[in-house]
Formats: structure tokens, sequence, C-alpha cells
């Protein structure tokens, strides 16, 4: 690129703002040039509102440490500072669909890490190595909202890329069924253990709409685009259990698995060792170079261990065998906040900008 995107985050202050700020102050794509958060911090020193609430385990980047905090509903002061926005806000979905889509309707495409436009039709929910073809619904999206440039563009739930990657290149055989148990990290939620002593030597086995997200938005991601619209596939079925256990980073994901024609073992790690997407073909630069990495070790994927692999962006998988009920079993993990969160809405934008959805 010739020269780098203005880019503005939307939900500065909270976690997965956070994120994005560590993971855009130095990226070659895009430049920080607005901070934008609620009225409440609006007009503050970017320290200053997020003083004893910085949650990373690296220092506020200089460049946006004296950055005033700009109040999110001002879209006109935006515009003019900005070409495309990340957007991760703590706010009710209704707010969220007007907020985003004011945005989009000013021109300024929106790269939402929220739930609430996931199942907008002509919105696409998006993990660039899985399914970029849903791209191609921007265009019946900007006819619907009369604009020239602006759109929404999602990345899914952060639970559901603990296992959906590894699912993703066994459909080919025919996935019938899919019982999977998610091990949650206090970061999806925008906790730390500071802030959530309760989750120190606990389980908590309920996450609020968790479990609904983690059986349908799979069946999104494997949809198919069918006049301007995304229509999910209807198969497998898919059941689940989402429990949030007292780990800082790192979804972890027990998956068992029944199929029309059952693979062997071996053909199922040569699918996952083989599987390669357009961030992979273009090198972008937060892509991994393995998309999924498979341990052979008895003891591993690990979250201490493993979470970070590839910068966090790549997804890791064990103990594949066979099971007494249904044909496999295996477990995943993917690191919430980088490929789940922030690091996979940055994945869709580098995705974007290649193809010129951002020009």
């Amino acid at each position: 690129m010739k020269e780098k995107l203005r880019a503005g985050i939307i939900g500065a202050t909270g976690m997965v703002g956070q994120r994005f700020i560590t993971l855009l102050s130095e990226h070659p794509y895009f430049e920080i040039t607005a901070l934008l958060a609620s009225g409440r911090s609006a007009g503050k020193p970017y320290t200053e509102a997020v003083e004893g609430r910085w949650k990373m385990q690296t220092p506020i980047p200089e460049k946006v440490a004296k950055m005033p905090v700009l109040d999110a509903d001002d879209v006109d002061t935006a515009k003019s500072l900005v070409d495309v926005v990340f957007c991760a806000v703590n706010m009710n979905k209704a707010d969220i669909l007007v907020l985003e889509e004011k945005y989009a309707k000013a021109e300024i495409p929106v790269i939402s890490n929220n739930s609430a436009n996931r199942w907008t039709p002509d919105v696409p929910m998006v993990v660039p190595e899985i399914n970029p073809e849903h791209l191609e619904v921007i265009a019946a999206q900007k006819k619907r909202l009369g604009t020239k440039r602006g759109f929404i563009a999602v990345k899914p739930n952060c639970s559901i890329q603990s296992y959906a990657p590894a699912l993703t290149p066994l459909r080919k055989f025919g996935i019938r069924e899919v019982v999977a148990t998610t091990y949650q990290a206090i970061s999806g939620a925008g906790k730390t253990f500071r802030e959530w002593p309760e989750m120190i030597d606990n389980v908590i086995p309920y996450i609020g709409g968790e479990e609904e997200k983690s059986e349908k938005e799979p069946l999104r991601l494997w949809g198919t685009v069918e006049d301007g619209k995304i229509v999910p596939a209807t198969s497998p079925l898919i059941t689940t259990q989402c429990i949030r256990v007292p780990v800082t980073d790192g979804h972890t994901a027990a998956v068992f698995v029944r199929f029309d024609e059952k693979p062997t073992k071996e053909q199922i790690l040569t699918e996952w060792k083989n599987f390669r997407g357009l961030p992979q073909e273009l090198a972008l630069p937060s892509a991994p170079a393995q998309f999924i990495t498979y341990f052979e070790e008895d003891n591993r994927p690990q979250a201490a261990l493993d979470r970070g692999i590839y910068g966090g962006m790549g997804v890791t998988a064990g103990r594949l065998r066979e099971d007494s009920l249904f044909d496999w079993k295996f477990v995943g993990l993917s690191h919430n906040t980088l490929r789940g969160a922030a690091g996979g809405a940055v994945l869709i934008a580098e995705l974007l900008c290649r193809l010129g959805y951002l020009d």
C-alpha cells in the first residue's frame, strides 16, 4: 500500500478496544486516528479515560496515550478523521444496530466485533480462511443502505473459533452431528481476575446466550450467497455447552463428531495440515502461516502454552481419537481476544483492503 488508511476504534476503552489498539498501533495497513467511546469518556486523554482499567500486558502505545477520546455518537466528526472503523462497544443490540448503520451510511466501512449484525442477511460474518466469498453480499448491502463505500462486516463469536475451523475441512466427509463443550476464558467476558475474584478456583456452567451462538453461527459460516443474502447451511446438527473456567485467555473445546463417511485419522490430519485460505495465499500481515496446528502430545493443546501460536491467530488441535459413541473426538483451542475477537476483525479488514473493498 502507498499510504495507510485512517482507522477509528469505537469502544476504545473496553478490553477488545484495547486489544485493537495494540494490534493497530504499528500496523502496515492502518493508522489509528480516532478513539471513540461513550460520552462519559469523551474529551479525556486516552490514558485518563482508561486509568486503572488498562487490561493489556503491554503499556499503552505512546501514539494514542494523549489522544483525546471522542464521543462515538458524533459520526460527523469521526467522518472527517477516519477511512474505516473497528467497532467493539458494550451496548444493547438495538443500539448497536443503529450505531453501526449510522457509520456505514456516513460512508465509513465498519468492521465489527459485536454480535448485533451477525444475522443481518446481507452483512457478511467472516472467518477469512473459511468463507471469504461471503464478502460478495456487500454489494447488496450497499444497495440497501444507499451507500457507495459504507458497509458493515462482522466476525463470528469467539467460542466457535476453537472448533469450527477444525471442522471446516472435514465437511467433505459429510459431518452429520457435532457435540462441543467449550471451556471459555474470563477475558471473553471482558474481565481479569482482579476484577472478577469470584472466578478464582471456580467454574461457572453458564454463559448467557453463548450456546445458541455456538450452535448456529457455524452454519452461517458454512452457508451460501444467494440473491444478495447469506443462506445458512442446514447441517450438521450441532449441540453445545459453554462453561466459564479460571483461565485468562484461550477458549478450549472438547468436540465429538459423527460423519456420513467416516474418514481415517490420517485423512483428518492431512486435511488439517493442508487447510489454507486466502489470508495465507495473500500473506496478510495477521495471517498465521499454518491455520491449524495439530499436537501429537496427549496433554496438548494447553491454553497457557499454545494460545499464542502465530501471534494468537493460529488454531490448535490435539487428542484426535476414535470414540465409542461418535466417530471421532478431539480438543481444539483458539485465543479468544486475538483470533476470536480483535485479531479476527483486523484480519477481515486486511482482506477487505487487499480485495479493494476499502478503496
